[in-house]
């Protein structure tokens, strides 16, 4: 089965962010405007996530897609409901789907450094890590240190900071951690309506 996907890619940068967005808030724009502007992208795809293993409540599939379709409207950013489209769950399943539609493609995943910190819990992390490059956006709250696995096991292959724009041309694993100004929004918070 083959999935509609949101737009070409061909040749293009393109930073994927899934999430489960329940719901998408300000914090997962910053991240994938951040990762535009600073990895030189042309343009953000958000995976809506079909289902998230490490949670227990999902909500509504079709009320979360309608969250991050409103969240998403900056210049570059689309929304995919690949998983539900091609029935998986494992990020690293998506990421294999992916590529097999548009092996031409220079895919980049991105997450918060609140995401990273639990990265290591993913189903088939380190293959995901040595299959794209992978950008760290900060996030309050969450520091990213060298005793998380995912810096641990991919130290040797940091990019700095500086270099970040080179991130989607390079062969994976590389992985950078970008700095920026924080939001402090959070799905569980707005759930809790704080």
């Amino acid at each position: 089965m083959r999935a509609v996907l949101p737009g070409p890619a061909a040749g293009r940068r393109i930073g994927l962010l899934g999430g489960s967005f329940n719901p998408a808030h300000g914090g997962h724009l910053h991240v994938a405007e951040t990762a535009i502007r600073r990895l030189a992208l042309d343009g953000v795809w958000w995976i809506v996530a079909r289902g998230n293993p490490l949670k227990s409540a999902h909500g509504d599939f079709n009320t979360r897609l309608a969250s991050a379709r409103e969240m998403a409207t900056s210049p570059g950013m689309a929304v995919t409901d690949i998983e539900r489209q091609l029935d998986l769950t494992y990020t690293v399943d998506t990421l294999v789907a992916l590529q097999a539609a548009e092996p031409d493609a220079h895919f980049v995943w991105l997450m918060g450094a609140d995401s990273a910190a639990g990265f290591h819990l993913w189903k088939d992390w380190e293959d995901i890590g040595a299959r794209v490059p992978i950008a760290v956006v900060s996030r309050p709250g969450t520091r990213l240190t060298q005793t998380l696995p995912f810096v641990r096991r991919f130290a040797d292959a940091r990019v700095p900071e500086r270099d970040a724009h080179t991130l989607p041309g390079r062969t994976p694993p590389a992985w950078v951690y970008l700095r920026a100004p924080g939001n402090m929004l959070s799905s569980t918070a707005l759930r809790a309506g704080r």
